[in-house]
């Protein structure tokens, strides 16, 4: 399959070899890195949560994963594309609905799979990072009640216990749970119309369950923060037992989603929403061999997370085009866990890819700062590695380093792609 480098991204390439050689290092053995996560990038994970809501009416979803990036096949070019541009490591995650499509059935033939995308990463010279849920979760798993079932963690430590057992030995870091604060984050962001975020989603979900006749249907996204935390941080500590009951010596950590909270001038609540959207999976984490920081930009918190301030500079997404969030969150999340901090995401949605550079060389230069004040930071992993599916905003958002023509799954570097990368071969800004 033919990977493209635009012009522009070659000129990117010039100008960072011309970079002068009294830079800053990072320390050695520094993780570089690009994720994806399975369903946004592999294409016909029809078996999942995901793909059952995608299909049903009156969901939110802007359109359907589909083939997606198609990256179920095309795992070896792009593992090759990522090692050839500079990196050192992939991150991406393990499609629980592949690999036990009915509770207790287990697919050798998708464990199979996994085990040839880690093979193809250690042939490129990369560590393997895997996750082993974000966010979507087999049919079976979500129609019998979800993350809400108090049996929940144990069903996913059985999970994780087995991809280990197949996979563990090619894996060089394992996160249990991507980002299981998002339900928490999502009540403290309020719409227009006077509700947050949380109590929209939630308030679909009788409808869906109508729909579906499913009375226990439960996706992560919908449920309610107060029930699923803790089982999800349930989930993790069993999770870990497991996967080092196999592998001992695997470090085992999990990422969450955090915003560079910021006072509001009045009615400043910023301590309470970090105790309730952060506080217990902080806490858990102080027994875990490293902790992923998820970063893309800041809050500002009333009672509730307050809109951008007004003429602020807005991302694809919404979000305030803030690079500077990343180092207040590795600090906050160092001084609250005390284990190694790793970016296991961090990027922005835009068109413009100068924006792109832009974030990256000033969100770099945050972690270089913590890094002089000797916070343990291990690793700076993009997100993402190609534009794909963004949720319920479909293909719009472009986050990639490298760009994906659907029609024809024609991979594009872009310059920033070039650019990390040119940073990551020199391991140095």
């Amino acid at each position: 399959m033919p990977v493209m480098v635009t012009r522009r991204a070659l000129l990117a390439s010039s100008a960072a070899a011309m970079l002068s050689a009294a830079t800053k290092p990072f320390p050695k053995g520094f993780l570089w890195g690009a994720a994806t996560a399975g369903h946004q990038v592999e294409g016909n994970n029809w078996n999942s949560d995901t793909w059952l809501l995608e299909h049903l009416p009156g969901s939110g979803y802007a359109e359907p994963s589909g083939d997606a990036c198609d990256h179920y096949h095309l795992y070896p070019h792009d593992i090759r594309l990522l090692a050839n541009l500079g990196f050192n490591t992939y991150r991406f995650s393990l499609e629980w609905s592949r690999i036990e499509p009915e509770q207790g059935a287990f697919s050798r033939a998708e464990l199979e799979h996994y085990r040839r995308v880690l093979a193809a990463c250690r042939e490129a010279g990369l560590t393997a990072m895997v996750t082993y849920n974000h966010f979507t979760v087999p049919r079976w798993f979500a129609l019998r009640g979800g993350w809400e079932k108090p049996d929940a963690p144990a069903l996913f430590a059985k999970f994780c216990e087995r991809a280990t057992r197949s996979l563990g030995d090619m894996t060089g870091y394992a996160t249990t749970l991507n980002e299981p604060d998002l339900t928490a984050l999502l009540s403290w962001i309020r719409l227009p119309n006077g509700r947050t975020i949380g109590q929209m989603l939630a308030s679909g979900l009788p409808a869906i369950r109508k729909q579906l006749n499913a009375p226990a249907f439960s996706s992560f996204i919908m449920a309610d923060s107060r029930v699923v935390i803790p089982n999800l941080v349930r989930a993790h500590t069993e999770a870990r037992e497991a996967i080092k009951s196999i592998r001992p010596n695997l470090p085992v950590g999990y990422s969450l989603a955090m915003s560079d909270d910021q006072p509001a001038p009045s009615n400043s609540h910023v301590e309470e929403k970090r105790a309730a959207v952060y506080g217990p999976f902080l806490e858990a984490a102080r027994k875990d061999d490293f902790f992923g920081v998820q970063t893309y930009t800041r809050a500002i918190v009333g009672d509730t997370d307050q809109p951008p301030p007004k003429g602020a500079e807005l991302t694809q997404s919404g979000y305030e085009f803030y690079p500077e969030a990343l180092e207040n969150t590795i600090r906050y999340a160092a001084q609250k866990t005390g284990v190694p901090i790793i970016v296991t995401e961090n990027g922005v949605a835009a068109d413009d890819d100068d924006r792109r550079i832009e974030y990256i060389r000033r969100a770099l230069a945050g972690v270089q700062r913590c890094l002089d004040d000797k916070i343990d930071v291990r690793g700076y992993i993009h997100w993402s590695l190609m534009d794909n599916f963004e949720w319920n905003s479909g293909f719009a958002p472009k986050f990639g380093l490298i760009a994906v023509d659907r029609e024809t799954q024609k991979r594009t570097a872009k310059a920033s792609a070039v650019y990390l990368g040119t940073i990551a071969q020199r391991n140095a800004l």
